[in-house]
């Protein structure tokens, strides 16, 4: 068994595609899933399979519209993987406030037109970096009025995109690979740990 991170996409955002955390682990259970767990309300799932991370993402959007009638494009990560997107963060001197800093979770990388077309843009003082099947974007000045965060969504890409910011990503690392006290930022380079300027 695999420890993966399976990311749904756009549940619980207010009244709309609610879908219980407690009610989503009995879910995972009864379908086979091993040690589920799940972290905040937004779609964080932390689980054990046999199966490849795109094969659990098709069978979780299964689940979710048939246990809960939500239609939600899942992304899903090994812990390997995950183990890999915090090492080779590209933006560790852009700041030290880690929940002004995304990781945007795509199905599959971007055009590469796309990708350029983006990157060639001045965005200061915000900045992004694309790595494969991630974009690293930092916000000093937040996500509401963002330019940046408007063209690195599902629309834009012409992916699924499903985003999450720094302490979420840490935090998954840290359940993923069973530590009950999620590392913060810190200098100290490790796996799961970030380096902050």
């Amino acid at each position: 068994m695999t420890r993966q991170i399976a990311l749904l996409r756009g549940i619980n955002l207010g009244a709309r595609n609610r879908v219980s955390m407690p009610e989503l682990r009995s879910a995972l259970g009864k379908a086979g899933y091993e040690d589920a767990r799940t972290l905040l309300q937004s779609g964080n799932v932390v689980l054990s399979s046999e199966g490849s991370p795109d094969a659990v993402a098709r069978e979780l959007e299964a689940l979710v519209l048939d246990a809960f009638g939500v239609e939600s494009r899942v992304v899903v990560r090994s812990r390997d993987q995950l183990a890999k997107v915090v090492q080779r963060n590209p933006l560790t001197e852009a700041g030290e406030d880690p929940k002004r800093f995304q990781v945007s979770f795509l199905s599959t990388a971007p055009d590469p037109e796309i990708v350029r077309e983006i990157s060639a843009r001045d965005f200061a003082p915000e900045q992004v970096a694309f790595l494969g099947e991630e974009v690293y974007a930092w916000h000093p000045e937040g996500l509401q009025r963002s330019p940046l965060a408007r063209l690195i969504d599902d629309r834009r890409l012409g992916v699924t995109a499903t985003a999450r910011n720094w302490n979420t990503v840490l935090k998954l690392g840290a359940i993923a690979g069973g530590s009950k006290d999620p590392p913060l930022l810190t200098s100290a380079p490790s796996p799961f740990r970030a380096r902050a300027s």
